[in-house]
């Protein structure tokens, strides 16, 4: 099998939880990660939050809807003020401990992976961001953070 890299798609953030999450989709349809799998995935989402600790509170997540039956959301929070904190939830990927082929039956997931190829791309973006807005300037720029993504198109090299 050919390796194709996926589509990228960016919707604005939003906020979870008392934290302001960025969002990126990776999907081969065209058409978008349909509504009731994102719908799904961000129902879950405050679950896989940390607690506050002082750092501003910005996660970023991407959701991967795979070829197969399989969902996929990765949720990044940075705590500890310069530290990624990782949790992840699957969907209808049963060997991943989902009950079931269900695309919107998100459940947690213990594994420690931290995301496929295609679900990559946005952790260096968002490791630069965060530096170049929070940590590098006098005064940190949650704003700024939060406006700084990665563009939509593909998950190939952004460089």
């Amino acid at each position: 099998m050919a390796f194709r890299e996926k589509l990228l798609t960016v919707p604005p953030p939003i906020e979870v939880g008392g934290r302001y999450v960025k969002r990126y989709h990776v999907t081969d349809d065209p058409d978008g990660i349909a509504a009731e799998v994102q719908d799904a995935a961000y129902r879950i989402l405050p679950t896989l939050l940390p607690d506050p600790d002082g750092t501003p509170p910005a996660t970023f997540v991407v959701l991967h809807r795979g070829g197969d039956s399989g969902a996929y959301l990765n949720v990044y929070s940075w705590v500890w003020d310069n530290v990624l904190h990782f949790r992840g939830a699957a969907a209808g990927q049963p060997v991943l401990g989902c009950p079931d082929t269900d695309p919107t039956h998100f459940v947690p997931t213990d594994r420690p992976w931290i995301g496929c190829v295609w679900e990559l791309p946005p952790l260096l973006h968002e490791r630069d961001a965060w530096v170049r807005h929070l940590l590098a300037p006098e005064t940190p720029d949650l704003t700024a953070y939060l406006a700084d993504a990665l563009p939509a198109g593909t998950t190939g090299d952004r460089s």
